[in-house]
């Protein structure tokens, strides 16, 4: 469509209803009555009107697109609707906003997005509010210790009634989030760290309340130089506490999302628009559609997925493969948005834009993995289950311990004793141990070309001990090549080419191509044939430069009655190099023969070697003849060869191997590997391959290099090791903590956790479960 074309389309976003006081907005289509306010912009000669400031500022950016009436053809969104998940209990979905049922966290957006999180920022400011109440509290009530005796100079009484004035606002106000979870957990029956710290906190607050305006309920024994001790400090410094842990995770919990940023990052906001008139200008991003020419200069990221129409350059592929070397592109390459144009200037014609790119692929699942779950995370939300009724029991029982055999004042040592136990015992580090690793560890992934479909599926792939692997595609290129052309008697190597190229243009069989493309790259002479006849089963024959020429397998040559005796040697052993031998014949004399093989990979080698170093035992199921195959095993040393299996071979090969016991991954890239992808323990897909066998894998490798299950063998045992490191922290910290908080040693030691002590242990011990965690941003791989 040109903007000639267009001129109907233009009349019609400005046509006016009424010429003296309506139009229509070319941006959203809403009819606008004009006045002397009415928002307007000039796009050549003509006056456009909108409903509002908004749409103004849209039209400003790109008005040829909605002049044109190209923003007719754009698709809407698959969804405008946000919904929200708990990053850790991702079976928790919500359309609005709020907290998760289960764990009390807030739920976040499931769409990846740059924006920052709201209850970061919301708790960063009730955690300054906290701290800032907090000091003046500590001056009140430990200010003699250091000498400020801040309570003598002002006296007791006041010294209470500030203190409450300065905690009243804190347990009322900035710690509502933890009551509100709280009592949330307590309504659902699903006891968490929020039911202890909204018991801890209200307990040391209510105590404190009754103490500073009801005093004479207490026994005299409970009085101390100051009158009845408080803890209005303790529930003050405990919700700054948790707000510093809360506010430390939330911010480490961003930085797990780097990836996913950097990966939105990659691609350009706007992109070079060429129109029908060779003009070109900056168009927004969202406003490319499908078709449009697209200008890429040096330099520039590749804003959409397309194809090239002209120019040709070298393009950095890394975020997509994982590889530095550039590779080299030309008019009708594919080109994927992301991808950095290197040296020189490319046009291309757009192809999938907004949600269906490949990057945009790639972060919606690295964002699935990041919410999916481990089998290992069950444990820890069972023990959490069973945990926070146990705590509450034990603060309950050291409650009436102290109260019953404690010293005086008893009732005083059983509240601290209490309150300690509730703070420091709270699960925080438990749940955090598993989510914080797989987050993690989908952006590192995410960042070498190993994208994590879910989170169960890398947990399995630390387990697996045998590999099975397709061979054409995955082990080798997928596309035949021309690798061998033997002369016989008097013959040259490129005349013969010459030949067979010239009778290959006209066959559809999948060799032909190689043979014409190794033609035209080894510089063989350009021929016509005439009279070209396929006959199926055996090959092609025709007339070249007046010669009757022939080229196909044995069984072609036995019916021209001529006999292969003099080349059957040769021929042997290219086969058993894996190749495939056509047979050349010339005016009824044999002349030759060439060989066409699948090329195995550059990579595939090492891989096989570092997989088994790894431990894991390699079988190559193909379709292909049993002679090929084992040359291609021989070449990489696999340990066994499966050769003319068909799709229902593969998987029942699978499920027999599971049989036995085995663990068992499958890599492919084909529709053919789709099921056994399925039946296997793990997936692999090699990302250049078939839709349908990515949606069947857990684990994609968008290079299809088999250098990516090495990877991704290596990220998948560096995260389990990474989450049993933080189980065993977890539970190693309370073990540890609950009887110290609950005064066991103290008959011994004199030693007694305060709450403040407990709640800034509590916060630490979830600090360095995300510190651990994210050892794993800097695995190698």
């Amino acid at each position: 469509m040109t903007l000639h074309d267009t001129a109907e389309a233009r009349a019609h976003c400005r046509a006016p209803v009424d010429t003296a006081t309506k139009a229509i907005d070319p941006v959203c289509g809403m009819t606008v009555s004009v006045t002397a306010d009415t928002p307007t912009d000039l796009f050549g000669s003509d006056s456009y009107y909108f409903c509002s400031e908004k749409c103004r500022t849209k039209f400003s950016a790109d008005p040829w697109f909605y002049a044109s009436g190209h923003a007719k053809g754009r698709k809407p969104s698959a969804s405008t609707e946000v919904r929200y998940t708990c990053p850790m209990h991702p079976e928790i979905v919500r359309d609005v906003p709020g907290a998760c049922p289960i764990c009390g966290m807030a739920l976040e957006p499931m769409t990846p997005s740059d924006a920052p999180s709201e209850e970061l920022t919301e708790f960063t400011r009730r955690m300054w509010i906290a701290v800032a109440a907090s000091i003046p509290l500590m001056a009140l009530t430990m200010g003699g210790m250091v000498g400020l005796p801040v309570r003598d100079w002002i006296g007791n009484q006041i010294a209470s009634y500030l203190e409450f004035a300065l905690a009243t606002p804190v347990v009322l106000w900035v710690a509502q989030p933890f009551f509100r979870r709280g009592w949330d957990s307590v309504v659902n029956r699903s006891p968490n760290m929020w039911t202890l710290i909204a018991l801890g906190v209200a307990a040391a607050y209510l105590y404190s309340l009754v103490a500073t305006f009801l005093p004479g309920v207490f026994p005299d024994a409970y009085r101390m130089e100051h009158g009845v001790g408080t803890y209005f400090e303790a529930a003050v410094v405990i919700v700054a506490l948790v707000y510093v842990g809360q506010v430390l995770e939330l911010r480490a919990r961003e930085r797990t999302g780097d990836a996913v940023h950097a990966l939105l990052d990659l691609v350009p906001k706007q992109a070079r628009r060429i129109l029908p008139d060779g003009s070109e200008y900056d168009a927004p991003l969202e406003n490319i559609l499908p078709g449009d020419c697209l200008r890429i200069r040096p330099g520039d990221a590749v804003p959409v997925d397309g194809m090239i129409a002209e120019g040709r350059s070298s393009l950095d592929e890394s975020m997509l493969t994982g590889e530095a070397m550039p590779v080299e592109k030309g008019p009708g390459d594919a080109v994927v948005g992301g991808t950095i144009n290197k040296n020189g200037s490319l046009v291309i014609e757009a192809g999938k834009v907004g949600a269906e790119t490949v990057l945009a692929q790639i972060v919606a699942m690295v964002s699935s993995a990041r919410r999916s779950r481990v089998p290992i995370q069950g444990l820890a939300d069972r023990v959490a289950a069973v945990f926070v009724p146990a705590v509450v029991s034990i603060a309950a029982l050291a409650f009436v311990a102290w109260l019953v055999f404690g010293p005086e004042p008893a009732l005083v040592y059983a509240l601290a004793s209490a309150v300690s136990v509730l703070i420091i015992a709270c699960p925080c580090a438990l749940g955090l141990a598993t989510p914080i690793s797989i987050t993690t560890a989908a952006g590192r992934g995410a960042q070498v070309g190993v994208l994590i479909k879910d989170a169960e599926a890398l947990q399995r792939m630390a387990g697996i001990d045998t590999l099975i692997v397709d061979k054409t595609g995955t082990l080798t290129m997928g596309k035949p090549q021309l690798t061998d052309v033997v002369a016989l008697a008097s013959w040259a190597k490129a005349d013969l080419l010459s030949l067979a190229a010239a009778l290959e243009r006209g066959s559809e069989h999948p060799l032909a191509e190689a043979v014409v493309d190794g033609a035209q790259a080894r510089g063989a002479a350009t021929a016509q044939a005439a009279d070209f006849e396929a006959i199926t089963g055996k090959g092609v024959r025709g007339r070249v430069n007046g010669s009757a020429v022939a080229l196909g397998n044995a069984a072609m040559m036995e019916e021209l009655e001529l006999s292969t005796a003099d080349a059957n040697t040769r021929a042997d052993g290219l086969r058993a190099d894996g190749k495939t031998v056509m047979f050349i014949a010339v005016d009824g004399t044999l002349a030759g023969l060439v060989a066409v093989a699948d090329p195995i990979k550059d990579s595939a080698a090492q891989a096989i070697r570092e997989l088994h170093t790894l431990g894991l035992r390699v079988i190559m199921a193909t379709g292909d003849n049993e002679r090929t195959a084992r040359a291609v095993a021989a070449s990489l040393a696999i340990d066994e060869v499966r050769a003319g299996v068909l799709p229902a071979d593969k998987k029942a090969l699978i499920d027999r191997l599971r049989a036995e016991g085995r663990k068992v991954a499958m890599a492919g890239d084909g529709v053919n590997d789709a099921p056994a992808l399925a039946a296997a323990d793990v997936g692999i897909a090699m990302g250049t391959g078939a839709d349908v066998a990515v949606e069947s894998a857990g684990i994609t490798l968008l290079g299809g290099d088999l250098m990516g299950i090495v990877r991704a063998r290596r990220l998948a045992r560096a995260t389990l090791r990474n989450i049993k490191q933080n189980l065993l922290f977890a539970f190693a910290y309370n073990a540890l903590g609950i009887p110290l908080a609950a005064g066991l040693l103290y008959p011994f030691t004199g030693l007694l956790l305060s709450p403040m002590i407990a709640a800034a242990a509590m916060s630490l011990s979830s600090v360095s479960v995300i510190t651990n965690a994210l050892r794993l941003r800097r695995v190698a791989l």
